[in-house]
């Protein structure tokens, strides 16, 4: 199982970076980030069908998660970003049909890419 994230960069706080994940078939799908120095968070989870939705309080209402199946493709539009939205962001994956905010629960883990908001 391959994940491909991509995406990241150097960004001006307000600005607007959009995060993709390639996957090799479709999983129920999570983005999380970690910030130096700190445990790795959840962000945003969708569905296998792409029904149902769910975000971390800190980012409601400025991010939004959406997925592609016919391209096994899983998206993170972030808007209004803000310096403490600095951290490496992660897709990951599982076969599980919960939508679920806890690193344990996925079993498989991209790269990582690394999105800076400057102030």
């Amino acid at each position: 199982v391959q994940l491909q994230a991509s995406g990241g960069g150097l960004v001006q706080t307000g600005g607007s970076l959009t995060l993709s994940c390639v996957t090799s078939r479709r999983y129920t799908m999570g983005w999380f980030r970690q910030a130096p120095g700190k445990e790795r968070e959840f962000v945003a989870v969708i569905s296998w069908s792409g029904g149902t939705i769910d975000y971390a309080d800190s980012v409601k209402g400025r991010f939004t998660i959406s997925r592609d199946n016919a391209k096994n493709t899983a998206s993170l539009q972030m808007n209004s970003l803000k310096p403490e939205d600095t951290a490496v962001y992660y897709c990951a994956a599982t076969d599980g049909m919960e939508l679920s905010a806890r690193t344990y629960d996925y079993d498989y883990w991209g790269q990582g890419t690394q999105v800076t908001v400057s102030s």
